[in-house]
């Protein structure tokens, strides 16, 4: 999928990521949505992104649209 000059969406989350800080896009029928968080669990097909307020977002791969690792979030919540 591309997004304007040079803006392209990637999946490049695999299972090895678990335990990792990550950013997810998935679509929703509404469009879009995005979690960031904790990547907890990937199993049958199915994400787990813990968000810091303590909700878990379980995302089907197929729903996807673009998906990475990111930095650690600083302490101060930024």
């Amino acid at each position: 999928m591309i997004l304007g000059v040079g803006a392209a969406l990637k999946i490049t989350l695999t299972p090895s990521d678990v335990g990792k800080r990550v950013t997810t896009r998935r679509r929703v029928p509404e469009g879009f949505r995005d979690a960031v968080g904790e990547l907890e669990f990937w199993r049958d097909h199915v994400l787990g992104v813990r968000k810091r307020d303590g909700t878990l977002v379980e995302i089907a791969y197929s729903d996807l649209v673009a998906a990475k690792v990111v930095r650690a979030a600083r302490p101060d919540g930024a």
